[in-house]
């Protein structure tokens, strides 16, 4: 009873706040997160009322399994951007600009680390802020899609955003398995070449050849299906299952060899979407059916975010220098790629801030670098820091770039209510879908709808 009442509180307080932000123009993933702080361990649960609030960290991680789910369902629906008719138009770019402004970031902060660690070698290890360098490469791709269906949006920025964003956290990944090779050779003397170089490409080669893996024998199971339901049913199951292979670690001798579900479901969903002729019309089904999974997702990283980082004034101190250093990385070498791949002026000028937003991967870098001798406890709590103020930003600032780049129209006032007279006044207008299959269930294909 307390679990279900924790998450029906959870998603009615995200949906009610939502309603505050549309008001205050605001994208509703802020609305969402805002949500999660205010039932979380620091407000409402502080109250100790279980049920009614998140009471601990340890009673918000015991809802993992849902972040786990939607992060999979996320990277299956940003590998719907990478079709091969658009990524003719702008794979070279995007992958360009994917790579250069990850290594741009990671540069930038390690230097502006490596520098404060001099002024304050007792708070500030090495090994941390070289870490911390390749933790900034990463962006959070569920708040920057959100952000993209709430308002619609559709262009050249957009376009070419999503596969940035996807591939910047393959990227990310390889950065950060290297700089924590490094941290640690320079915590314990020594240099391990063979966790440092293998590892990462292991981790990258392996996700997707289990997303190619699982996609293509998803695609072969849809050709049994044709009822719409039993499609999308068949959809998630393939996700979770592969969310769930994607989870398991393991060690072969001193190789340490893991999967990214990020990598893995993106491209799942790269494969089934290049290769089925109906997986448009299935993703758009599929978007709508997870839709209460995404907002308890971001709910649930609202409420996971730590506040008790601001009583520390080194954490803010590191915390301020890495923000605003990882901020000009992301512009900067957003903004030095598209000038060199010549492309739109908007892409130029807005991609840079569109890609601030960091929650999701950070975090478990975050979480892996705790194992850091030296300074892991401080890679997680700047992390923490970041992610608490991206999240809470980020998604605005991503809504203002794509604003400006015309890419996002001005929303009319609409309402799904009408009044008696306008019901009375307007003209029915039925449309009948009729669907022939032999399939057991082809009755569900029939659809009658009545739009008033």
């Amino acid at each position: 009873m307390q679990t279900l009442l924790a998450l029906s509180i959870a998603l009615f307080a995200g949906l009610m706040l939502s309603r505050i932000a549309k008001k205050l123009q605001l994208p509703a993933v802020t609305a969402y997160l805002i949500a999660g702080i205010l039932i979380g361990p620091y407000c409402l649960g502080a109250l100790g009322v279980s049920g009614i609030g998140f009471i601990s960290m340890a009673d918000v991680k015991s809802y993992g399994i849902i972040c786990d789910v939607a992060l999979g369902f996320i990277a299956f629906s940003i590998g719907n951007e990478f079709r091969l008719s658009e990524l003719r138009h702008i794979g070279k770019q995007a992958a360009v600009i994917g790579i250069l402004q990850a290594v741009v970031t990671t540069l930038l902060v390690d230097a502006a680390l490596i520098g404060l660690h001099f002024a304050m070698p007792d708070k500030l290890s090495l090994p941390a802020a070289i870490v911390l360098g390749a933790v900034a490469s990463a962006t959070a791709p569920a708040a920057t899609l959100m952000v993209v269906r709430q308002y619609k949006a559709k262009g050249p920025l957009t376009s070419t955003l999503l596969p940035v964003v996807a591939l910047d956290d393959a990227v990310g990944l390889v950065l950060f398995a290297i700089s924590f090779g490094i941290a640690n050779a320079v915590s314990a003397g020594r240099l391990n070449l063979l966790s440092i170089l293998l590892e990462p490409v292991l981790e990258v080669v392996l996700s997707l050849a289990l997303g190619v893996t699982m996609g293509l024998f998803f695609t072969f199971c849809e050709r049994f299906f044709h009822s719409r339901s039993k499609r999308l049913s068949m959809s998630v199951a393939f996700v979770l299952v592969t969310v769930a292979i994607s989870n398991l670690k393991f060690n072969i001798g001193d190789v340490h060899v893991a999967f990214s579900p990020l990598l893995s479901c993106m491209m799942l969903g790269t494969i089934f979407c290049n290769i089925c002729d109906f997986s448009e019309e299935l993703m758009d089904r599929l978007d709508r059916w997870t839709a209460p999974i995404f907002i308890l997702f971001f709910v649930l990283s609202g409420a996971e975010l730590e506040l008790s980082v601001f009583t520390d004034w080194a954490i803010v101190v590191v915390g301020l220098v890495y923000i605003a250093a990882r901020s000009l990385g992301k512009y900067s070498g957003a903004l030095s790629s598209a000038k060199l791949m010549k492309c739109d002026p908007n892409i130029v000028k807005y991609l840079g801030i569109t890609l601030l937003p960091q929650a999701g991967v950070a975090l478990g870098m975050a979480i892996k670098a705790q194992a850091l001798s030296d300074g892991g406890a401080m890679v997680a709590q700047i992390t923490l820091f970041s992610v608490l103020i991206y999240e809470l930003v980020g998604p605005t600032l991503t809504k203002m770039a794509l604003t400006r780049a015309g890419e996002i129209k001005p929303e009319g006032k609409t309402s799904a209510r009408k009044t008696d007279a306008e019901v009375e006044t307007a003209e029915p207008e039925i449309s009948i879908e009729i669907s022939v299959s032999t399939d057991e269930a082809a009755t569900e294909e029939t659809v009658f709808e009545n739009k008033n």
